[in-house]
């Protein structure tokens, strides 16, 4: 990807966040389990506050909790690593939807990484080491769901 400024990535990377809350509120509104409903809800307020963070930014404003923000080492699991991308289908087992979504936040994890590099700026580079850790959160979730699933189904 070729960026000409910060403006360009962060317009860049908050379409993405867009993109990812409506994936998630989509599938809250097929979804027939109470449990995986509010889970994919959850998934779309955490999308929501990732684009409220970049607009902060690209605002020029104090990003809320940037400053204070504990990094920890997440596990990756690699269930991504199984599968190739696949797209969404309306009816899709649930099975192929969690694989779809760790896919989307392995992509958006990879998406952050690069934008840190290519961020001109302290602040910028922080926002973006952050959105790396909570899509790599995302992708744990979501691959813990999809080993819980295939173990209740006797994977």
């Amino acid at each position: 990807m070729d960026f000409k400024s910060l403006d360009d990535i962060l317009d860049f990377a908050i379409s993405k966040e867009v993109e990812a809350e409506q994936f998630y509120l989509s599938l809250c509104g097929e979804e027939t389990l109470s449990g995986n409903r509010r889970t994919f809800e959850d998934f779309a307020k955490e999308e929501r506050k990732h684009v409220k963070m970049l607009e902060s930014l690209k605002a020029g404003g104090v990003v809320e909790g940037a400053e204070d923000y504990e990094f920890k080492w997440i596990k990756d699991i690699k269930r991504s690593d199984l599968v190739l991308d696949i797209d969404y289908k309306k009816g899709m087992h649930y099975r192929d939807i969690l694989m779809l979504a760790i896919k989307r936040e392995e992509k958006a994890l990879l998406l952050y990484n690069e934008l840190q590099d290519k961020a001109d700026t302290d602040d910028s580079k922080n926002v973006f080491k952050i959105l790396c850790q909570e899509e790599a959160k995302h992708k744990l979730a979501l691959e813990s769901m999809y080993d819980d699933y295939m173990a209740e189904m006797g994977d």
